[in-house]
Order: structure tokens, then C-alpha cells, then sequence
């Protein structure tokens, strides 16, 4: 049977960094060998459970761009994708355990009859795992029906992937000491066990799990600070795994070639934004500028800026998107282009026009701008160095003073890019409302 592999998470809060790892390492373990990835949810836990929680699993891997083949939306050949909407399922195999004597009441629970023998668990990343089940103590029997009639996690996790013959699990580490009892069930009810992968897990600085007081802990995090979905599916799979030769920026075509369970390490990932940042300006760079211009509309659109036609657009996003780091700074990157009632920074202002001779120098250029016939940028950076030169001045005694008339700040993207954009009337217009600005 081709390989299956299972992202099965709880509708009960965000979509966790480690909830998106584990999906994304079982998605690029179905691809590797042409199998499925399956969405399950598990959503017993009524209490807990909100449409909120369900939808952010939806939206997050949308987000991240990875596909599965069946779920709740999909449909499938193993359904129903909903725990809740599996009852007569578990049921069956209820009623299997109790014919065989696996099982015992306690207290109005149910619990499941260890056999008491030592289970070895065949890890594809930790290796073989000896577990001694024999003491009662360290390793009582585990309940699989509480009082009220509902099903716990082991019982219906072990049966769901009976019934969606799951080839592979692919999970956190921290489910590692769950295994044995599972392998105790999958024997008692006469099924293979599929191979288990148990991933290292993420955490912070103090080498505490990742919680939600951490920044970057909720996938959701990254999509409202403007991370691009390239960025974060190269940063989860650097944590746990190498591709090896200390390579780090990785594109989803490289990764899917080169990802394999035996690269991923042992030992904890540790949780590092700042690499991530890093990771998401590479990508922001080497990206199209289609897929820049993509991913920057919505943002550009939720801080309304009235940037007038696409083609207007994409010139600003041209010339701004060898300086963006985060997609949600687009704005404040070309805010000024599209309004002539952009503010000052007066920081900037003292520095570049209250300067001795600055709003003359800025006059002269003003004057000779006028006289360019050709306005492009090559005529105008030529325009303005013939000039520094004429004078007797540094470049940079024109270019600061420009820089700022015409966008309100001292840094920005290159200056004879902007002018060329904003066109000559404007520039013209702008130098002279610097001057009221610096009076």
C-alpha cells in the first residue's frame, strides 16, 4: 500500500508552530512517495472545541500552501474526518477489546488490561526503544472510556488509524511514552502497527516548551507581521531537520527533494525568531515580483493606500522590494509615493534641509531638474552628480536633501528610482514644499 500519513489536531486553540511542523513533516513524507496526506480532527473534546479553533487549522494551512488529499472538507474513502462523527466506530472495536477480556470497569470507567510484557518500539528517528510494561505503578492500565460514556485519546487515536490504514505516524516526541500502549492496543485488536516517527520538540531560549507567551509560538503570529509563507515552511523544517552542508535558505522544491526522516535530529529544536526574520527577508528577495506583489496587495489594501492603478503599484513594489523585510512595512514603504500630504520626519528634517546651504543646493537641483528634457533615471542620477561636481560639492550634499522633499524620511528606496516614479512636476512640487517644511 502507498505510504498515508496523518496531521490530526485538536479544534481547541491556535494552530501551534509544532501542530504546523508536524503537518508539514508529514506532508513531505506522503509527497516523497507519491502517497496522502490525511487531515483528521479531533474534536471529542466538546468543551473545548470552537469554530474559531477549526477554522484557524483550515486557514493556517492554507496559508502555509500545504495540501491534503482527504479531510473534512475533501471527503475520502475513511471517513468520516471528524472524530465526533465516528462513534459507531469505536464502538466496534469496543466491543472487540471487551469480547477479547482486554478490558475491565473501574470506578465506572473502563480501562484496558495491560498484558505486562516488555514493548519495543522501532523508531524511525529514535531508533529501538525497549518500554518494560510489567510494574502496575510506573505503568497502570490506561482508561479508554471515561464514566460519562466518552472515548480517550489512545483508544480512538489507535483505531482511526487502524481504519485509515496509516502507514506512517510522524508526531512530536512527547508522544513518544504514549507508543507502548498503543502498540498494547493495536496487538489486542489483531492489527499491524504502522512506523512511528517521533520528532524532537520545539523549544524557547530557556529551553522550555514553546508556549504561547512566546512570540512566534501561534502560526497566526507570522501572518499578521508579515511573514511570507516561503520563510516560514523553510524555518519549521530547519527545526528537527538538516539538509546538510550547513544550507539554510531552502526553497519548497529543494526541501521536498532532499527532506528524509533519517536527517531529522534528536535532540530539541530550539525556537529562534530571529532567524526566521532573517529567512523571511531572503526570501522576500529572491521571490518574483508577481508573488511579492501577491502577497503585499492585502496589506497594501487593509492600510488603504490609494495607489490608483496596478501598473502604479507594481513600479512602487519594484523599487521597494530590495529593503522589505516584512510584508506588513509595505505600506510605510510606499505610502508617500501615492499622496502629496505625506508628514516630515523632523528627526530627518533638521538633519538634511536645516543644514547650512541645504535649501539652496535643493533650489539649484530644483532648477536643474527643470531643465531635463529626458526624465529618466539614468539622466536624472547623471543630472545631479554633473551638478555636485560643477559645484564643488559631495553628492550626498543633493541626494539627502532630495531624499527627504520628496518622501518625508531619510531612508528609502534609492533615490533616483523614487524621482523617476513620482515624475518631474511632482518632484518639482515637492522640493518646494520642503521648503515651507524646513522654514
Amino acid at each position: 500500500m502507498s505510504v498515508r500519513t496523518r496531521f490530526a489536531p485538536s479544534p481547541t486553540g491556535y494552530l501551534h508552530v509544532g501542530g504546523a511542523r508536524t503537518a508539514l513533516f508529514n506532508s513531505l513524507y506522503a509527497r516523497k512517495f507519491g502517497g496522502k496526506l490525511i487531515l483528521r480532527i479531533e474534536d471529542t473534546d466538546e468543551k473545548r472545541n470552537t469554530p474559531e479553533a477549526m477554522q484557524a487549522i483550515y486557514d493556517g494551512l492554507n496559508w502555509l500552501g500545504l495540501e491534503w488529499q482527504e479531510g473534512p472538507d475533501k471527503g475520502g474513502d475513511y471517513g468520516p474526518y471528524l472524530q465526533s462523527q465516528r462513534n459507531a466506530i469505536y464502538e466496534k472495536y469496543f466491543a472487540q477489546l471487551q469480547g477479547g477480556g482486554h478490558l475491565y470497569e473501574d470506578g465506572g470507567a473502563v480501562r484496558f488490561r495491560s498484558p505486562r510484557k516488555t514493548v519495543t518500539v522501532e523508531d524511525l528517528v529514535c531508533g529501538k526503544i525497549a518500554f518494560d510494561m510489567s510494574n502496575p505503578v510506573t505503568h497502570p492500565d490506561m482508561t479508554i472510556r471515561r464514566p460519562d460514556g466518552s472515548w480517550i485519546f489512545h483508544f480512538v487515536n489507535v483505531v482511526d488509524d487502524i481504519e485509515m490504514k496509516m502507514t506512517h505516524v510522524i508526531r512530536g516526541e512527547d508522544h513518544l511514552s504514549n507508543t507502548p500502549k498503543h502498540i498494547e492496543l493495536y496487538q489486542a485488536l489483531g492489527a499491524e502497527p504502522p512506523k512511528f516517527a517521533h520528532i524532537p520538540l520545539i523549544l524557547n531560549h530557556e529551553g522550555k516548551k514553546l508556549s504561547k507567551r512566546d512570540g512566534g509560538s501561534s502560526l497566526a503570529y507570522f501572518v499578521e507581521n508579515g511573514y511570507v509563507p516561503e520563510a516560514v515552511l523553510n524555518y519549521l523544517c530547519l527545526l528537527g531537520w538538516s539538509p546538510g552542508e550547513n544550507r539554510e535558505m531552502l526553497t519548497m522544491p529543494e526541501i521536498q527533494a532532499l527532506f528524509g526522516l533519517e536527517d531529522i535530529n534528536r535532540r530539541n529544536a530550539i525556537f529562534d525568531l530571529d532567524k526566521c526574520f532573517w529567512l523571511n527577508g531572503q526570501h522576500i528577495q529572491h521571490m518574483s515580483l508577481e508573488r511579492f506583489a501577491e502577497l503585499s496587495v492585502p496589506c497594501v489594501t487593509k492600510a488603504a493606500i490609494p495607489y490608483g492603478t496596478e501598473d502604479a503599484l507594481m513600479k512602487a513594489l519594484t523599487i521597494v522590494k530590495p529593503k522589505v523585510k516584512h510584508l506588513t512595512d509595505v505600506p510605510a514603504w510606499i505610502g508617500f509615493l501615492f499622496t502629496e500630504e505625506y508628514p516630515f520626519d523632523p528627526e530627518a528634517v533638521d538633519k538634511a534641509l536645516r543644514k547650512p546651504g541645504a535649501l539652496d543646493r535643493l533650489r539649484t537641483l530644483g532648477t536643474a531638474f527643470g531643465e531635463l528634457a529626458e526624465w529618466t533615471h539614468p539622466s536624472i542620477e547623471a543630472r545631479l552628480k554633473e551638478l555636485a561636481i560643477s559645484l564643488g560639492a559631495k553628492v550626498g550634499e543633493f541626494v539627502h536633501p532630495a531624499r527627504v522633499a520628496v518622501s518625508g524620511k531619510a531612508v528609502g528606496p534609492g533615490l533616483y528610482e523614487m524621482l523617476e516614479i513620482l515624475g518631474k512636476e511632482r518632484v518639482l512640487a515637492r522640493f518646494q514644499r520642503a521648503e515651507a517644511a524646513a522654514a
